[in-house]
């Protein structure tokens, strides 16, 4: 598959397989492994320790492609050398449940994390602790009767979560929240995919623009006009 060669030059490379399906979950493990281990020394050995063309795998469905072997390892080492790796999951439980106690040393070694939406408990508990606290004052007034009226006034200040679990839970399907490693994290708009200057060319725009993997791969020959050929006549006998 020559999958040294990825970080030379452009290239996109696909790999799908059934996501209900595990029985060959482990091709997509080797295939990664091999993938980061020729890259990895590529790097060092050709290009001084970074590719020239940065490699980005973008791991969909993570948590059912299976286990990819020492991946709380390749996330340390990768990026050094110009690779990196999304992992995309419905929720971060799948991580834990796949990786057991390497889960929490993967998800530290990701610098960037985005948050789509979702209602796991373990997910939104997590996040609003990594969201952090803002102050917010308070004041309670209070009126004492007796033989004389008295009155009083108390202010403080407190911490509350920037977005508590229960507020996550309801995010509105259009936000989204990014944490970027060293700044703040973002609470913004999801980009709208039709907005972007290349969506005509996908197939959620024109069906004609869908890839035919079987017209791809059939290899009968089809003659144009303009093709030069040589035409060769022979007389078989009746022996």
């Amino acid at each position: 598959m020559l999958l040294d060669t990825i970080g030379d030059k452009k290239t996109a490379l696909f790999l799908i397989m059934s996501d209900t399906d595990d029985t060959f979950n482990f091709l997509i493990s080797m295939v990664y492994t091999q993938l980061f281990n020729l890259l990895c020394e590529k790097a060092d050995d050709f290009y001084g320790g970074r590719l020239p063309v940065h490699v980005r795998c973008l791991i969909d469905e993570a948590a059912n492609i299976g286990q990819i072997p020492r991946l709380e390892k390749l996330v340390a080492t990768i990026r050094s050398r110009e690779i990196s790796a999304c992992l995309i999951l419905q929720a971060q439980s799948q991580l834990k449940a796949l990786y057991k106690d390497n889960a929490d040393t993967i998800i530290g070694n990701m610098d960037t994390s985005l948050f789509l939406g979702g209602k796991e408990p373990g997910t939104l508990k997590e996040l609003s602790a990594s969201l952090g606290k803002e102050t917010i004052d308070t004041y309670n007034t209070g009126e004492s009767r007796g033989r004389e009226v008295s009155h009083s006034l108390n202010y403080q200040k407190l911490g509350k979560e920037l977005l508590s679990p229960d507020e996550l839970a309801v995010m509105d399907g259009g936000k989204c929240i990014l944490q970027v490693r060293g700044v703040r994290p973002f609470f913004s708009d999801k980009y709208d995919i039709t907005r972007h200057p290349n969506y005509r060319y996908t197939s959620d725009a024109d069906p004609k623009n869908a890839f035919d993997i079987e017209a791809y791969l059939k290899h009968d020959l089809k003659m144009k006009p303009e093709d030069a050929y040589v035409t060769y006549e022979e007389n078989v006998s009746g022996d």
